[in-house]
């Protein structure tokens, strides 16, 4: 199980990342009547799903001994994290204009991300609770 600080940092990064997305989102909308603008969105999932597991199995590895100076330290290959990544979306129409913005598709895609902002910060704010509450009792019985 993930640790209240390992909880809360993946968390805050779903959260910045989230933001972020809604911001892009936000300019496609503002740019719909902008000759050649490209709709552009971000891919940030894979990411923090790595970024999970990347926590999760910290939690499970043990940490090795250097008796010495001069043994060589473990590195992770796969510590190379780029973040998300901002991509133009591909197959969308492209009206006369060269402009690919599609309000229907923006809108819906803004509610969507506005959904999930509300599910974590309510998971947030719901796992910061549990720890207030146990924090409350345990001073109420000594």
């Amino acid at each position: 199980m993930f640790e209240i600080s390992s909880y809360a940092s993946v968390a805050g990064d779903a959260l910045k990342y989230r933001g972020l997305r809604q911001d892009i989102l936000a300019g496609n909308i503002a740019n719909i009547d902008t000759p050649n603008y490209k709709a552009k969105d971000i891919n940030f999932e894979d990411f923090l799903a790595k970024e999970s597991n990347l926590i999760r199995s910290k939690d499970k590895e043990l940490e090795l001994a250097r008796t010495d100076s001069m043994h060589f330290s473990i590195k992770d290959d796969d510590t190379s994290s780029s973040g998300a990544e901002i991509f133009f979306r591909p197959n969308h129409a492209t009206r006369n204009d060269g402009n690919s913005v599609d309000l229907d598709i923006e809108t819906t895609e803004m509610s969507k991300n506005a959904i999930m902002i509300n599910a974590i910060s309510a998971a947030l704010k719901k796992k910061s609770q549990l720890f207030k509450n146990m924090i409350d009792t345990s001073s109420r019985v000594s």
